[in-house]
């Protein structure tokens, strides 16, 4: 049986909550499912976590659940009309006293009151994901930003407004955001998003406002400012996880730097053992259409080259007419994406030396595994450390994450090539551990008589690192 290693997130929206299709989502093979905050009410958000968590129950198949706060995203205000077009080279305002609905083809109001102490003449602005560019003329009284159009287009109502180069101080977390906590919190989703940080702080920030509310979800830092590719680090190292959103930071450093920060950030992440998404315009043309485009297939074929953990789609299945027929597109993608011999050798950490004996030991079953004809990796984890460690390793191994613990097996959702199977063994001894943990993998037919396995799990319980041996295990009639 082939197990596709790749993780897919799907978001949810409109198109998924009709009837059946979040079932057939399932059924597709989605592994993460995504709440957008900057769309709906909180009752939304909850109904839908509630059906997820249901059909995973009735299909004994975890599917995590991510939460993606909106942020300090910039807007304009409103236009007289709802849209204008905007001429090359023409005059445009960006005015602060201007009221929330006044906007014309020569001015508009903004919602972010310190843009204009934040520009001078020559700043680029970007509008609408850089689809209309005005170059800043001058500031008149820290209230008006006179511009010239430098590319023109159709401009419609609270589109949002980028830097090129970055540079906006606007806080990474929020009224709506810490509000929209207390709302994860009920969910008790499996990972938030946090959008715009600039600094580790604002993942600080972000960490104890949830355990204020007594959630222990995984923070994924959405890296979408250039300043915070400065510091990208230290970032990396205060998050879980990180995605790579390509929309708002390919605005700021520019779509042609856009590949080679993907590769940079990706393996960033797995040196620094944290998970890495890829996102935005995945398989864009299929919001319309049920077939992806050749340049879409190759866009998600070099994301799991590049090594991703996972590749999400937005408005595809949020609001897309074929979002069972994307996810089946993805799926396939990945499948023949995970043949080629570069996707599933590794030479990561070969030369290092582990201050912990479970990194040690992820490590060792990862290069035996790869080296034998072993057919899988059985985890026995408390926190999904040692998965994690061994998901950075590229191979055709699958590891399955035996644990009791829910985060756990919600978080092990995104690592890349780890399989969650709730297991419970505190009465059970060493061989009882073994026979169940094979019985568990025959019933899902991913193993068979004459198979072997590497065995890892540690003699403490409940902390980071206790993993401390290893064996093999042989399946038996």
């Amino acid at each position: 049986m082939l197990l596709r290693r790749t993780k897919i997130l799907a978001t949810l929206g409109p198109a998924t909550d009709k009837p059946g299709v979040l079932e057939e989502l399932f059924l597709a093979g989605v592994d993460v499912v995504r709440m957008n905050f900057s769309h709906g009410a909180a009752q939304d958000h909850i109904d839908r976590a509630n059906r997820v968590r249901a059909i995973s129950k009735q299909t004994g198949r975890r599917v995590g659940i991510l939460a993606d706060l909106q942020g300090p995203k910039i807007r304009i205000e409103r236009f007289k009309e709802n849209k204008v077009y905007l001429e090359e080279g023409q005059d445009f305002s960006l005015d602060i006293n201007l009221g929330k609905l006044d906007g014309d083809n020569t001015q508009v109001g903004i919602s972010y009151k310190p843009l204009a102490r934040e520009v001078k003449p020559g700043t680029r602005l970007l509008l609408d994901d850089g689809r209309v560019v005005l170059d800043v003329v001058n500031v008149i009284d820290e209230t008006r930003v006179n511009c010239t159009v430098v590319v023109g287009g159709d401009l419609s109502n609270n589109k949002g407004i980028n830097l090129l180069g970055g540079g906006l101080s606007a806080a990474a977390l929020t009224d709506k955001d810490k509000e929209d906590i207390k709302t994860v919190a009920i969910i008790n989703a499996d990972y938030v998003a946090i959008s715009f940080p600039r600094t580790a702080d604002d993942m600080h920030e972000a960490r104890a406002l949830l355990a204020a509310e007594g959630c222990n979800a995984g923070l994924v830092a959405k890296i979408e400012r250039a300043e915070a590719m400065e510091v990208i680090d230290e970032i990396i190292l205060a998050s879980d996880a990180i995605m790579v959103a390509r929309g708002d930071l390919g605005v700021e450093i520019g779509d042609a730097n856009l590949p080679a920060a993907q590769k940079m950030l990706i393996n960033r992440a797995r040196e620094l053992n944290r998970a890495v998404i890829t996102a935005t315009q995945m398989m864009e043309s299929m919001i319309e259409n049920p077939i992806p485009t050749r340049a879409e297939v190759f866009d998600v074929a070099n994301a799991i080259v590049d090594g991703t953990d996972a590749i999400m789609l937005s408005a595809e299945t949020a609001s897309g007419k074929h979002p069972v027929k994307t996810v089946q597109a993805m799926v396939r993608i990945c499948l023949e994406t995970e043949k080629q011999p570069s996707v599933i050798k590794s030479m990561h950490r070969m030369a290092d030396s582990f201050e912990r004996v479970d990194e040690a030991i992820a490590m060792s079953a990862m290069y035996m595994a790869n080296h034998t004809k072993l057919n899988g990796i059985a985890s026995l984890t408390e926190t999904g450390s040692t998965p994690l460690c061994m998901s950075r390793i590229n191979s055709n191994i699958p590891i399955y994450a035996f644990s009791n613990e829910e985060r756990t097996l919600g978080r092990v959702t995104l690592y890349k090539g780890v399989f969650p199977i709730h297991f419970t063994h505190e009465k059970m001894n060493s061989e009882g551990v073994s026979k169940n943990i094979v019985e568990k993998l025959l019933l899902r037919g991913v193993v068979k008589t004459g198979d072997s396995l590497i065995l890892t799990k540690g003699d403490s319980t409940g902390r980071i690192g206790g993993t401390n041996s290893m064996k093999v295990i042989n399946v038996t009639e």
